[in-house]
Parts: C-alpha cells; sequence; structure tokens
C-alpha cells in the first residue's frame, strides 16, 4: 500500500486506504494484546478533497490515521485517553503512515506514549 499516494479525488483509492488502515489497526490491536471488545474501531471517509480518518480508539490509547493536508511524514496520531468517550485526551504524538507496514515498530511507539497499556492489558 502506497500510504502517500493522495486519497484526494480519488475514490477508489480512498477506499483501499481506509480497508487496508482498518486491517492494519486491527493487526495493532492484536499485537498490543488488546481483547476483542476493548477497543471500537472507525472509519470516517470524509469529503472528497481528504483521505478522511481511521481510528482505533481503546480506553487507554488513541490511534488516528489519515493524510495530513500539509503532506507531512505525520499520518499517525497517538495519545493516552481516558475511556472511550475521552476524544482530546494526553498530548498529541505523530509517527509517519510507513509505520503501518511494521506493526511490532508501530507497537513499540504506542507503548512508549502510553507507558502502562501492557500492564494494564495483562491486568484485566
Amino acid at each position: 500500500m502506497d500510504w502517500y499516494a493522495t486519497c484526494s479525488y480519488e475514490l477508489e483509492r480512498k477506499r483501499r486506504f481506509h480497508a487496508t488502515a482498518r486491517a492494519r489497526l486491527r493487526k495493532l490491536a492484536a499485537e498490543l494484546g488488546l481483547p476483542a471488545g476493548s477497543f471500537d474501531l472507525r472509519s470516517n471517509q470524509g469529503g472528497i478533497a481528504v483521505s478522511g480518518e481511521v481510528i482505533l480508539h481503546h480506553e487507554k490509547v488513541y490511534v488516528h490515521v489519515s493524510q495530513p493536508a500539509t503532506r507531512a511524514n505525520t499520518g499517525i496520531l497517538i495519545r493516552t485517553c481516558r475511556g472511550r468517550r475521552d476524544y482530546t485526551g494526553g498530548a498529541n504524538h505523530f509517527t509517519p503512515l510507513s509505520l503501518l507496514d511494521d506493526i511490532p515498530a508501530l507497537a513499540e511507539r504506542v507503548l512508549a506514549v502510553t507507558g502502562d497499556l501492557a500492564r494494564t492489558v495483562q491486568a484485566a
């Protein structure tokens, strides 16, 4: 998947972007050991001029995937949160979209942001 090929005005590319990002976020949830039902996986296609967003929202972490309009290499946002109704959470941490092709490395980034996520999941 070419994460950097623009989805703007490219409906088929946007469909693939969302489908592939959802699949990769499911793999991320598995890599992090998140039990089924402990997270939401959402997709918002947005308007024709944007990529939209795909979101993994767990009780302790929020991961947001999109193509930044600035073309910066910051397409994955990771932040802590306090439940699945917390949409603002902790500080924003950005990482490249290319990490969707390296789920173990992306999981390491998530754990670097959340710190206690692994212990929280194991205790559940």
